[in-house]
């Protein structure tokens, strides 16, 4: 079979998926299976689901998120849409409760046939010794755009203890979970409510820009809006990094149909993310050709220098 045929047969799958997934009911049934497996993957691993989630739910978030949201923030319109079978996707608290737990489980088969514990421990610490060969020495200042409920940001601040650190993001209810969280293991990070591809932080400001599987969240303007503001806040000689999905892996180019269609009833940019000239985008905004390296089965890490 011809690499033109495949891609033909490829788009032709893309095609009818999302074909599939236009139907109402039929993608609110594949968001449902999609939670199920995601629930019932997180219990196995010995994540109590129910129970984090019930622990969270039983505080008091009203000093937590009025000390880290922003009245005056204008959310775009792509962000207002479902993600992850939540309706009203990263704006909820079940969203931002749920989160962590979902992180465990998610990347419990990464590794392993058999769902691991250490999943996302080990992705994350695959994600930080590439960037420690890369950068020329520890970064001053710290931006962790797309941070959600902190697990990226405690992670690079883990790896780099002597840092300014700060966490951007969109959705109030994970910043007041990290806040929470943040409190809760004795860390000092200056969490920011904020759009990534428009804000008020002074410019030339950090060393390193840095997101966590954030890009697949985003269509393709909004991923070159950002990567072109990134570069107006870093220092000359400043670098941006991120982690997510690798298009090119095996992993998903293999991946049963079936499974596709549920990952994809949850991601709603998905394929803009997967046709996204990524290495292109960052030349154009600015920044030197990206290093691109594969850390794992399914992802791949990406760093660039602002020139």
């Amino acid at each position: 079979m011809t690499s033109t045929t495949i891609k033909s047969k490829n788009n032709l799958t893309t095609k009818l998926i999302n074909g599939l997934l236009n139907i109402k009911p039929l993608a609110e049934f594949a968001k449902t299976q999609a939670r199920k497996m995601i629930i019932k993957r997180a219990n196995f691993i010995g994540v109590p689901w129910e129970n984090n989630v019930k622990h969270l739910e039983n505080h008091d978030w009203q000093e937590e998120i009025k000390a880290v949201e922003n009245p005056n923030i204008n959310y775009p319109s792509y962000y207002l849409t479902s993600f992850h079978a939540y309706e009203k996707g990263n704006m909820s608290w079940d969203a931002a409760w749920e989160l962590e737990s979902a992180a465990y489980s998610v990347h419990s088969t990464i590794y392993s046939k058999i769902p691991q514990l250490d999943g996302d421990r080990n992705l994350r610490k695959s994600y930080h010794e590439f960037l420690q060969t890369q950068l020329p020495s520890n970064p001053d200042n710290i931006l962790d755009i797309g941070c959600g409920v902190g697990l990226s940001t405690f992670a690079l601040q883990e790896t780099y203890p002597n840092s300014n650190i700060s966490g951007l993001d969109l959705s109030p209810y994970f910043l007041a979970v990290a806040k929470y969280q943040a409190k809760q293991k004795g860390k000092s990070i200056n969490w920011i409510h904020d759009a990534g591809e428009y804000n008020n932080l002074p410019l030339e400001s950090f060393d390193l820009i840095s997101t966590f599987l954030m890009f697949h969240e985003l269509p393709q303007f909004a991923a070159e809006n950002i990567i072109s503001h990134s570069n107006k806040l870093l220092k000359k000689g400043g670098f941006f990094a991120l982690m997510d999905m690798n298009p090119q892996s095996e992993n998903y180019k293999k991946m049963p149909r079936y499974v596709f269609t549920l990952l994809k009833s949850t991601e709603p940019y998905l394929d803009q993310y997967f046709t996204l000239d990524i290495e292109s985008m960052f030349i154009k905004c600015g920044f030197s050709t990206p290093k691109i390296v594969s850390i794992s089965p399914r992802h791949r890490a990406i760093i660039a220098q602002k020139i």
